[in-house]
């Protein structure tokens, strides 16, 4: 069995670690079939495989965090639920039911329990569900067999500044995703599109790229892999649009805001406010809240430049500890936003 004595808990990034087990489930003739638990890492699917080809595929980011009574909370976890329904729906794939869903985040979570990082260690137990069409097929169709995997290792900052400050580029050579696309949907085709650019903003020192809208190159899209927001005038402000991937965490702090007596606008962004926000930052289940220090706009040569001290912005501040404190069971959850695992 795999051990986690070898793991520093504050020493982790956002990589991949397996455990001990994860849980599977298949679609065949037109319905679910039993949870079943897997100690393999490995998928033994064949090489003509929809989701091989085709991208048909749809997955979730979701976080488990031990909390100061040692209880378990998962994270809004309806609404990650929701979010791989829509996604699923969205490229043609059978939503995988709640109910079922549920049962296999607490199985995992009783299985893999010596995985989950101590409270308040800097680290979390992500949870990653996938489901893939497995049809053997070489025509552009859906897949009639689909299976679904639930599994999950423990990270720690997605980006490598952690509560630094990063940098962020505007490129708009390069788009996210289409409108009336997939842009809304967790699907890997989205991501993989993002490849190049990040690879080239890393190249030249950024952390991430800042996409602005396909169609007019001049709103503000999404933020790497993550949601955008900026502070304004004691409001909270981030961008609507239909190609953007609906962030749990950014709706989440979208009602913190409110709690903490903040105005809330959320809108479409043009790219001419980056100069007027007091603090902007990117924000995501794998994220969490990651303030952005400097954006350079590469076609105008612009750079905003914000958090002066080199630290996240007060109000960015509030915001994370508010939210750590409501996942961590320190703070009420009003919203009642935690599922509490039965270990």
């Amino acid at each position: 069995m795999k051990s986690k004595s070898n793991i520093e808990w504050s020493e982790l990034d956002f990589s991949y670690r397996p455990i001990a087990y994860n849980i599977r489930c298949s679609y065949e003739n037109g319905e679910w079939g039993d949870l079943t638990i897997s100690d393999s890492e490995e998928l033994n699917i064949s090489i003509a495989a929809t989701c091989l080809h085709y991208g048909q595929e749809a997955f979730e980011g979701i976080k488990a965090f031990r909390g100061f009574d040692n209880l378990i909370r998962v994270f809004r976890l309806e609404d990650h639920i929701k979010r791989f329904q829509d996604s699923a729906r969205g490229i043609c794939m059978p939503p995988f039911p709640k109910d079922k869903f549920i049962e296999a985040i607490d199985k995992l979570i009783s299985l893999n329990e010596t995985f989950i990082p101590p409270y308040k260690s800097g680290a979390t137990l992500y949870i990653r569900p996938l489901m893939i069409g497995l049809t053997s097929s070489v025509l552009v169709r859906p897949a009639t067999e689909f299976m679904f995997v639930l599994f999950a290792c423990p990270v720690g900052s997605y980006f490598t500044t952690k509560s630094k400050p990063c940098k962020m580029a505007i490129l708009r050579s390069f788009d996210r995703a289409a409108p009336c696309g997939t842009g809304a949907y967790k699907v890997g085709g989205n991501y993989a599109a993002s490849f190049l650019s990040t690879q080239l903003a890393k190249e030249q020192g950024y952390a991430s790229v800042i996409y602005l809208d396909a169609k007019e190159k001049e709103y503000i899209d999404e933020c790497g892999a993550a949601n955008f927001f900026g502070i304004r005038e004691n409001t909270y402000i981030t961008p609507l649009s239909s190609t953007i991937l609906p962030s749990i965490t950014n709706k989440s702090l979208m009602k913190i805001s409110k709690d903490l007596g903040l105005n809330l606008e959320h809108r479409p962004v043009h790219v001419s406010e980056l100069s007027s926000f007091e603090e902007v930052g990117a924000c995501g289940t794998g994220a969490v809240i990651t303030p952005i220090g400097l954006i350079h706009d590469m076609d105008t040569n612009e750079t905003f430049e914000y958090c002066p001290d080199n630290k996240m912005g007060k109000v960015s501040q509030a915001l994370f500890e508010r939210l750590q404190a409501i996942q961590y069971g320190e703070y009420e959850d009003i919203h009642q936003w935690n599922h509490i695992c039965r270990l």
